[in-house]
């Protein structure tokens, strides 16, 4: 019902939005006298507030058509170099063409990364940053996840154990000598991945693997986010957290755990912030600085896009990484094989974890060196960066400047 409802509130305002938009072109527009006046710069301001707040956010686009190595520009365009129903690897690929020998050389031979993006309420986008970052001295992949809303029934389910069977599919279909970048939720189920291709003796086992802010052990320094987990039965989540998709959606009757009602969740953790952040872009647009509310659209057309999870990955999740540890306790199991990450021998291992970060607490990425024990000391290496949220363990100036260039060496390091 609560989907329903929200499709019945986006229908009741597209009216308003119809008119919110003609009056926002004319008040801004260079042929009103007034453009200028206070008062109607406030107007124009709200009017302009009003449309972001209430447009449907679609899946934003990658925006990555190019990146600069020994100062020159090389142009990318994306492809699907592999597909299922519940995902598509998407490939970086640069132009060789028409550049220096020794640049055409650096990019194929440049270590094969494959960044593997959380299904936890966002798109893939959201680490175009992390992409960009690597992308200059990598040959770069990253999972794009389906939204449960867009899959026909007639796919099927989609739960942890596929998950994991997707991960290990585009492993194998890359090929030797790729180094894996898991991003926050992907931790456990990329380790448990990992692990038995390690245990099969699969010559396709990562060079490298790098957790960044990820809930190996979601009993560490548990955030509000893990004590919500904990405190409230695995009922209360099946029986307030799963909706139906309406029928306007191909994934229609599909139960899910919709991406807005994530959203909301993230949201309410940092209230003040997203209000003064809002309250900001207001005053820069009455003031015209175009460039800050420029910023601050980019980030919300990214943060506000949001996907649906299937109701069996969401509540297996819940379940076995948040509530009851699986993987920590050593009682992970994949269609019934145990998971066992001491199963790790060749495979170099990172950590990384914000010192702020408010989702996955101080020592829960750790927790991944106390599990693969198999692997010699030298190839173990962790950092905590200084100063940097969730977001920032992945993205933004801090990443660049720090987190990258320490997961730059150690793939050059460890990769073959």
């Amino acid at each position: 019902m609560l989907y329903s409802m929200l499709e019945w509130q986006r229908a009741a305002l597209m009216p308003l939005r119809a008119v919110n938009a003609v009056n926002s072109y004319w008040l801004e527009s260079p042929l009103n006298p007034f453009a200028e006046n206070e008062i109607v710069k406030n107007v124009a301001a709200a009017a302009r507030l009003f449309d972001d707040i209430t447009k449907n956010y679609c899946k934003p686009e990658w925006q990555i058509d190019n990146c600069t190595i020994d100062n020159q520009v090389v142009d990318i365009t994306t492809e699907v170099v592999w597909s299922g129903d519940w995902c598509n690897l998407i490939h970086f690929k640069k132009d060789t063409k028409n550049k220096p020998k020794a640049i055409a050389e650096y990019i194929n031979n440049s270590p094969k990364v494959l960044i593997v993006a959380p299904l936890s309420g966002h798109f893939a986008t959201l680490l175009r940053g992390t992409v960009q970052g690597f992308l200059p001295d990598h040959d770069v992949y990253i999972t794009d996840w389906a939204d449960a809303k867009n899959v026909p029934l007639v796919s099927g389910r989609f739960d942890l154990d596929d998950y994991i069977d997707y991960i290990r599919n585009m492993i194998t279909n890359l090929g030797k000598g790729v180094n894996v970048i898991a991003v926050c939720q992907p931790g456990p189920p990329v380790l448990a991945a990992i692990a038995m291709m390690s245990e099969d003796g699969d010559e396709n086992v990562p060079d490298t693997m790098c957790f960044v802010g990820s809930p190996i052990d979601a009993r560490k320094s548990p955030t509000i986010a893990n004590q919500l987990a904990e405190e409230r039965p695995f009922t209360w989540f099946k029986s307030n957290m799963i909706y139906s998709v309406p029928m306007n959606y191909p994934g229609a009757m599909r139960r899910v755990y919709p991406g807005f009602v994530q959203l909301i969740s993230f949201m309410s953790l940092n209230q003040d912030r997203h209000l003064d952040a809002h309250k900001k872009y207001f005053d820069d647009l009455v003031k015209g600085d175009g460039e800050s509310a420029t910023r601050h659209r980019e980030f919300y057309d990214e943060y506000l896009s949001v996907l649906d999870l299937t109701e069996e990955f969401y509540l297996q999740t819940v379940e076995k990484v948040f509530q009851e540890h699986h993987l920590a306790l050593g009682k992970f199991y994949h269609r019934g094989r145990l998971v066992r990450p001491e199963k790790i021998t060749h495979t170099a291992l990172l950590t990384i974890e914000g010192e702020l970060d408010d989702i996955s607490g101080i020592g829960q990425t750790q927790a991944a060196h106390d599990l693969c024990t198999s692997i010699p000391a030298h190839k173990h290496k962790d950092h905590v960066q200084k100063g940097v949220g969730h977001y920032g363990v992945f993205n933004g100036k801090k990443f660049k400047k720090y987190i990258y260039p320490i997961q730059r060496d150690f793939i050059r390091e460890f990769s073959k």
